[in-house]
């Protein structure tokens, strides 16, 4: 991977919030530091814009998460959550979070997916090959697609510092680690 960094490069951030938000839950227990990913994802270059594509649910307890995440300069984009009549459900962002990438593409030198989906890996290859984007992804390792880590120009696994990156981690000794939840 070859990758060039600085301040004065244009980024734009897409956070696919549900990928890491299992993640995290299903490898650490823990809730995602979203605030600290983008500022490490950011590296002290200048921010176009940094987008959550978040669900909705019909009890809105998801509103002071939202909230949270306005307050460190990340703007939201919702979607209700769908619930089909055999009582399976869909929460999916992804055509969303590409069509934002693509349009913003244009504007930005470096894009930044924080995801570990490897459906977006065509998306990857579009945003290198027609619109020069520099394209970094910010996941963890563990639950992220090899073929994505592989295509992108540059990779920030979150696993190499979860104390980092987590509310509520633990480390394997029970030590509460990183920051204290804000809740």
């Amino acid at each position: 991977m070859s990758v060039i960094k600085h301040k004065n490069q244009r980024v734009g951030i897409f956070i696919d919030t549900q990928n890491l938000y299992h993640s995290a839950k299903n490898i650490y227990n823990a809730k995602v530091n979203f605030g600290q990913v983008v500022k490490e994802a950011l590296d002290g270059r200048q921010l176009i814009r940094a987008v959550a594509y978040v669900i909705t649910t019909e009890s809105g307890e998801e509103k002071s998460f939202f909230e949270a995440l306005e307050k460190v300069g990340i703007a939201t984009k919702t979607k209700n959550l769908q619930i089909f009549s055999g009582g399976s459900k869909k929460a999916d962002w992804d055509v969303g979070l590409a069509v934002d990438a693509i349009k913003l593409a244009p504007k930005l030198d470096a894009i930044v997916l924080v995801t570990g989906d490897g459906d977006f890996v065509p998306l990857v290859e579009y945003l290198q090959v027609n619109e020069g984007c520099q394209v970094e992804v910010v996941s963890f390792g563990r639950s992220s697609s090899s073929k994505l880590i592989e295509t992108c120009d540059d990779f920030i696994d979150l696993d190499l510092a979860p104390q980092k990156y987590l509310i509520g981690y633990r480390d394997r000794r029970g030590s509460r680690r990183g920051p204290k939840p804000t809740e």
